[in-house]
C-alpha cells in the first residue's frame, strides 16, 4: 500500500505544472553555474599549474555545483512539499485516506516516498552535468559519489521537514513559508555559535556543517547519524499529528 500511495503522488506531481516549471527553471539556474564554474576553471588554469597538490576539476567545479544546489534546494523543497497534506485537508480528501484501511505510517511513508521518486528524478538531471566532465578529464569518483550522497541525504531531510509542517495547517502557502523558515533556521544556527559546549551543540544542529563535510568527500558517521535521525524524527511527527487529527474528527 506504502507503494501504491508514493505511485499516487508522484503521478500527481508530474501531472502538475509546477513540477516541471521547478525542474525546468533549477535546471537552467544550475546549467549556468556549472558552465561558468568551468570557465573559472580554465581561467586558474596557469596559476594551479605552479602549485603542488593543486586542487582539481571535482573540487574547483563539482563541489561548488553541490554546494549551490543545496542552497537551491532550500528554496525548491518547501515548494514542492507545500501540498503533500495541507492540499488534502483543504480538499477534504484526507478524510478518505484516514477512512480507508490504511494506517497513519503507511500515508506518511508512501507520501514521503513518492516525493522522494521525484527528487531522485532531479539528481539525475543534476548529476548528468559533472558526469559530462569524465569525457575530457579525469574527476575524482569518490568525491563525486559523496557529493549525490550530501545531496540526496539533504533532500530527504528537507522532505521530511516539509512533510510534518504540511500535516500542522490546511493551507499549503502557510507550509511553505513554515518549511522554509524551519530550514533556513537550522542552516545558519551556529553562524555566530561561540567556541563552548553550546556552540558545540549549534554546531550539530546545522544542517550546512553536516552536509559541507561529506561534499568534501569526508564521510563521517555523525553526519550519515545526523541526517537519518533528523528524517525519522520529522516523520514520527507527521505521523503522530496525522493520528491526533484522525482522533479530533
Amino acid at each position: 500500500m506504502i507503494l501504491t500511495i508514493a505511485l499516487r503522488e508522484c503521478r500527481s506531481l508530474f501531472m502538475s505544472p509546477l513540477a516541471w516549471t521547478v525542474l525546468a527553471v533549477v535546471q537552467f539556474i544550475l546549467a549556468w553555474i556549472f558552465f561558468a564554474q568551468i570557465d573559472n576553471f580554465f581561467a586558474l588554469q596557469p596559476q594551479l599549474q605552479s602549485l603542488k597538490n593543486a586542487p582539481g576539476v571535482t573540487d574547483l567545479v563539482v563541489a561548488p555545483l553541490f554546494n549551490i544546489t543545496s542552497i537551491v534546494l532550500l528554496m525548491v523543497v518547501p515548494l514542492m512539499t507545500m501540498r503533500l497534506i495541507s492540499e488534502e485537508r483543504r480538499s477534504g480528501t484526507i478524510q478518505l485516506l484516514m477512512s480507508s484501511p490504511l494506517s497513519m505510517s503507511q500515508i506518511v511513508l508512501g507520501k514521503y516516498l513518492g516525493m522522494m521518486i521525484f527528487f531522485t528524478v532531479f539528481i539525475f538531471q543534476i548529476g548528468l552535468m559533472p558526469l559530462t566532465l569524465t569525457l575530457g578529464t579525469d574527476l575524482d569518483l569518490g568525491k563525486l559519489m559523496a557529493g549525490f550522497l550530501s545531496i540526496y541525504l539533504l533532500i530527504a531531510a528537507f522532505v521530511a521537514a516539509g512533510l510534518y509542517l504540511s500535516s500542522l495547517t490546511d493551507n499549503p502557502s502557510v507550509a511553505a513559508i513554515s518549511s522554509f523558515g524551519l530550514l533556513l533556521l537550522l542552516w545558519i544556527i551556529n553562524a555566530n555559535s561561540p567556541n563552548d559546549s553550546s556552540g558545540n551543540l549549534f554546531n550539530y544542529l546545522s544542517l550546512i556543517n553536516h552536509s559541507n563535510a561529506i561534499i568534501r568527500g569526508v564521510i563521517n558517521s555523525t553526519d550519515i547519524i545526523y541526517f537519518l535521525l533528523f528524517i525519522v524524527c520529522f516523520l514520527g511527527l507527521s505521523i503522530r499529528q496525522l493520528d491526533s487529527y484522525r482522533l479530533q474528527h
